[in-house]
Parts: C-alpha cells; sequence; structure tokens
C-alpha cells in the first residue's frame, strides 16, 4: 500500500498541486479561516477532481505534527525511487547529452529535498543515491523539494560504485568535489554528458567514489569557513553546468 503523507504551507501544496496532483488524495482546509490563497488553493484541487475537506484547526494541528501548515494540508502519497533499469531506460531514451547528479550517501532530509528541488530547477534529468547509508523519499524530502520529488526520478542503486562505471562506459564524464581538489569548479567544462558527483557533508565522497571520477574540483573558498552545505554546494555547481551549458 502506498503511504500518504501530509504536507503542510500553502507554497508546499501549491507546488503539490500544480505539479504532482496526480499524487495527491485529498486536501484539508482550515473551517474558519478565510484567506484568498486558500481559496485559490481550493480552486485548484477541484480543478484536479481533488476531495476537499474543511476541518477544525486543532485537526490540522495533530495531523500536521509540528509543521507550520498556514490553515491547509495535503495528504500525498510519497512517491517511490526509482531504479538502476529505470535509470538505463531513462538514459537509452535521451535526446540530449545527459546531465545527472550522483549523491554519495546524503542522509539529511532537508539536504536531499534541497538537492531535488534544484536539480530539477536546472534541468537535471535524474539524481542518483546509493540505497544504503542515504536517505530515501520521506514526507521532509518531499515537502522540501516543492514539488521536484515528483517530477524528477531519484534512482537508489545498490552499488554506486558500479553504476558510475556504467555511466562512464556511456561517455558520461564524471566531476565530483572535493575541497583538497587542485582544479576549481570554474576552471571544469561542464557540458556534454555529465554526472556531478557531490558527497556527504562531513565525510565528502567515499574512496570508491572519488577513485571513479573523472575529474576533481572544488569550490574558491575566501572566508573563514571550510565547506558549504551540500545542497549549497550542488546549487553552486548545478548552476555553473547550467550557465556553461546554455552558452
Amino acid at each position: 500500500m502506498t503511504e500518504c503523507a501530509p504536507v503542510g504551507g500553502i507554497h508546499s501544496v501549491r507546488a503539490a498541486l500544480k505539479f504532482g496532483a496526480e499524487g495527491v488524495d485529498e486536501v484539508w482546509l482550515e473551517r474558519l479561516r478565510r484567506d484568498r490563497r486558500l481559496q485559490e488553493l481550493a480552486d485548484l484541487a477541484r480543478e484536479a477532481g481533488i476531495r476537499l475537506r474543511q476541518v477544525e484547526r486543532a485537526e490540522l494541528e495533530r495531523a500536521a505534527a509540528g509543521v507550520n501548515h498556514q490553515g491547509v494540508l495535503a495528504w500525498v502519497r510519497v512517491p517511490s525511487s526509482r531504479t538502476e533499469s529505470d535509470l538505463t531506460a531513462l538514459l537509452d531514451r535521451l535526446d540530449v547529452p545527459p546531465f545527472l547528479l550522483l549523491l554519495d550517501e546524503v542522509q539529511d532530509p532537508h539536504n536531499l529535498g534541497a538537492c531535488l528541488r534544484t536539480a530539477e530547477a536546472v534541468g537535471v534529468q535524474a539524481v542518483i543515491a546509493p540505497k544504503d547509508n542515504a536517505v530515501g523519499l520521506t514526507p521532509v524530502v518531499c515537502k522540501v523539494a516543492s514539488g521536484a520529488a515528483e517530477t524528477l526520478p531519484y534512482v537508489q542503486v545498490t552499488n554506486l560504485a558500479r553504476v558510475m562505471d556504467a555511466l562512464k562506459e556511456r561517455g558520461i564524464w564524471l566531476t565530483g568535489t572535493a575541497g583538497e581538489a587542485s582544479d576549481e569548479l570554474y576552471a571544469a567544462d561542464l557540458t556534454g554528458p555529465l554526472g556531478l558527483v557531490m558527497g556527504a557533508e562531513g565525510s565528502g565522497l567515499r574512496r570508491l567514489t572519488r577513485e571513479r571520477c573523472d575529474r576533481l574540483v572544488r569550490l574558491p573558498m575566501c572566508g573563514r569557513v571550510e565547506s558549504l552545505n551540500v545542497s549549497v554546494a550542488a546549487g553552486v555547481c548545478l548552476y555553473e553546468a547550467l550557465r556553461q551549458r546554455r552558452t
């Protein structure tokens, strides 16, 4: 049975209704609240044929479990991650150079959600991660991703190193990030078939993952901090790749 989880907040519910309405089972609205934005959400739900319920604030509070719901909850079917065979089929169908994001053991759902959101925004075709020691698609991930978890394939694989080898056989250039790399991000060619490889915050890339990268780059750091949050670093790298790929 597919798990349903509450997604709260006007922005997150709007994203779910606009970009993943087929996965929304029901929308709850606070009974006594009168708000133009809530009315817009109600109209979106009706247009998509989604059930609407008017509920008391106390019921919303219990279901939201601490989330700032702003008077609305959407009950969303949590999407399933894709498999290695799904990835193969996706790559076979592409008629443009592959643009992939590989995450090595990212465990924080907020980081994964933010990475998915940015990856979808720049046109990444799939995000790849190991099954073990990495977060899957949870309600928190879906909320932070603001609709990207429903539209962007998240592929969890048994052996990330083996998948990287298979990507290289397809001619996909793997560029990893590491603080000790000699080359800066902005000196790297990020056009053509590309897989950006990001390590977990703190531990970075594992040895086998690092060894399979064709090139390692670092982000320039001019202040006193030694590293960036993985979702922030991924955003910088993804948008530099987008900039290059559009010129």
